[in-house]
């Protein structure tokens, strides 16, 4: 197959990120993706996220350092925490000028002090960007380890980030009929494309038209639906601008069917962020419940 575009993802904790890989090259079954910079800087934000939510001592984290061919030397201060009760940061002094180069002593990582953090400032200069991406494994780093950090060179305009090390899969697509699909797996077994029939295959997207599929089987003319995401759950089905029962045993709808759609939208927010989510969605303002959204349906398929 060799290399491919495609999406990954560690369960609900980092990505969806696009990223190139080749998937026959696997660490116990595990991917090793790469990422453009782009795609970088959104994962150093997801692993910063993690590690301020979990500790830092259980955690990798992920930083962009920008600077320019002619900038001066720096040096760059990061934190992680504290360890045994002391701060703990990383010292990454870069030689822009040699980076430009190609210097293999360009950069260097150590713990850093206070004469560390007396001398740390942004990079200056008016020439061509250039980025640094660095890789800290806390918990190993505050143990010295020499293998603890590591500057992550581009390949090909690439960054290897996290392979033969994390545990990332493919991310996932779903079809309106149901069926969920690797992220390069264009094609459903049923027929539908990723891009000709979800135009526009963001998960709010996505998600509104695996559960418009859901409840239509029973009520075609359905057109929207309401939920709640604090739990979550849908108490809600609209068609004909008319707001359906939803309860088991006296509206058009069965209790199998419900609770698909129920973890149908679980399932969406394992993976994807709140925002994401529910983007193209109405955020209702609810009396008990802080998370209640409209989702609109989209046509049905012709």
């Amino acid at each position: 197959m060799g290399i491919i575009d495609t999406r990954v993802c560690i369960d609900d904790t980092l990505g969806p990120l696009d990223c190139k890989l080749d998937p026959t090259n696997r660490w116990n079954g595990w991917l090793s993706p790469r990422f453009t910079l782009g795609a970088t800087r959104a994962l150093s934000a997801q692993t910063l996220g993690l590690a301020d939510e979990c500790g830092y001592d259980s955690v990798d984290t992920i930083h962009v350092i920008d600077g320019r061919v002619d900038s001066a030397e720096t040096v760059h201060v990061i934190d992680g925490g504290t360890w045994d009760g002391e701060p703990l940061a990383a010292a990454v002094r870069i030689n822009w000028r040699k980076l430009a180069r190609g210097a293999a002593d360009a950069t260097t990582i150590t713990r850093a002090n206070a004469k560390d953090r007396k001398a740390a400032r942004k990079p200056g200069g008016r020439g061509a960007r250039l980025s640094v991406v660095v890789h800290i494994r806390w918990m190993y780093f505050a143990e010295e380890s020499s293998t603890a950090a590591n500057i992550v060179e581009p390949r090909d305009g690439l960054y290897s980030i996290g392979g033969w090390e994390w545990t990332w899969s493919f991310a996932s697509w779903w079809c309106p009929c149901g069926n969920g699909q690797d992220w390069h797996e264009l094609d459903c077994e049923c027929g539908l494309t990723r891009e000709t029939h979800i135009t526009d295959p963001t998960p709010a997207k996505v998600t509104a038209s695996e559960i418009a599929t859901t409840l239509r089987a029973l009520v075609p003319g359905a057109t929207a639906a309401l939920v709640d995401l604090d739990v979550p759950r849908v108490f809600g089905v609209f068609a004909s601008g008319a707001l359906l029962d939803t309860t088991d045993d006296t509206g058009p709808f069965d209790a199998e069917s419900l609770g698909e759609v129920d973890t149908a939208l679980r399932e969406a927010m394992r993976f994807t962020s709140l925002g994401e989510l529910t983007a193209t969605w109405d955020h209702l303002p609810h009396e008990t419940y802080s998370k209640v959204y409209r989702i609109p349906f989209p046509a049905p398929l012709q």
